[in-house]
């Protein structure tokens, strides 16, 4: 439970264009904000990249082979956090409605 008495849940999504190709839920707990971006990067990097596009991905910035493919981004006000562009994953924190939560402390 959250410090407001409702439970709180990641839902998890991708999406193949419009096209939801992903979908689960798991307890807030069992992730934290950073095992949650590798999560999404990983499930990227399945869906979406050939092994030279994933070697790119985790190259040194600036370099020739280096690509932005498993970049993740973060919204600011809510705490939801994006990665890749076609198919794409993202992870929202939600409440038991799915309702997505403003963001709250994260450890």
């Amino acid at each position: 439970m959250s410090r407001h008495g409702t439970k709180r849940y990641w839902r998890i999504q991708g999406y193949d264009g419009l096209t939801l190709i992903f979908d689960r839920t798991v307890g807030l707990g069992q992730f934290t904000e950073d095992q949650m971006k590798n999560l999404l990067r990983a499930l990227t990097a399945k869906a979406a990249l050939d092994f030279d596009e994933i070697v790119g991905a985790y190259a040194k910035r600036g370099t020739r082979i280096a690509t932005n493919h498993l970049v993740v981004h973060r919204e600011f006000a809510y705490p939801t956090l994006n990665c890749g562009n076609g198919p794409h994953f993202a992870a929202a924190i939600v409440d038991e409605t799915g309702k997505i939560k403003r963001h709250p402390q994260l450890r």
